[in-house]
């Protein structure tokens, strides 16, 4: 990838070679690319999408949810470079992988949100905040056995099955696919 993903990091324009690359990882066309980033640049003119931009833009999905945690972790998915901001090749990326129709691959994804320190497994302590952010964004009660802590116990007694109190990405991914309510309760776009 070397300079050509260098340039189309920092950069505003796409030279052929940058399409051509972007094209390769995303799976979208040539034209596709081009037409993704003409729409990037126009919300994001420096090329560059940031923090505050990301969740302001993600709360008008879920207008009457707290979208501010949630928006965190999703945001830090994307920003895989840890520089602030998401860049167009980062975007592109994160475009193609959950406008996919592959279920394992939307669910890998999930569990790179889900893995906040990543380590490469998800720990009950990542969980429950993330669960907690989600509930959040959905505006869902968290009391009794609807609680983060108990549904986070729950889905640990079905996944871990190692029983080492982490989930790999094995686990997490077979988990989901096994189980339809899993599925949809941690990663909703790969039902």
């Amino acid at each position: 990838m070397g300079n050509s993903e260098a340039r189309v990091k920092r950069g505003k324009t796409l030279s052929d070679s940058d399409v051509a690359e972007l094209s390769n990882l995303s799976g979208f066309t040539p034209q596709q690319v081009r037409e993704w980033h003409s729409g990037f640049l126009k919300d994001c003119p420096s090329g560059r999408l940031n923090k505050k931009k990301f969740i302001e833009v993600y709360k008008q999905f879920y207008p009457t949810g707290k979208a501010e945690k949630f928006c965190e972790y999703v945001f830090r998915t994307f920003d895989t470079d840890g520089s602030g901001n998401i860049d167009f090749g980062e975007f592109l990326i994160a475009i193609s992988i959950t406008a996919q129709q592959d279920p394992k691959k939307k669910l890998e994804w999930a569990f790179s949100m889900y893995d906040i320190d990543r380590n490469g497994y998800i720990e009950k302590k990542e969980m429950k905040k993330i669960m907690d952010a989600i509930y959040d964004l959905l505006g869902e009660e968290k009391k009794g056995s609807n609680s983060p802590e108990i549904k986070v116990d729950q889905i640990f007694s079905k996944m871990d099955v190692n029983s080492d109190q982490k989930l790999s990405k094995d686990e997490f991914v077979t988990g989901c696919l096994q189980d339809d309510y899993l599925r949809k309760l941690l990663a909703p776009s790969a039902s």
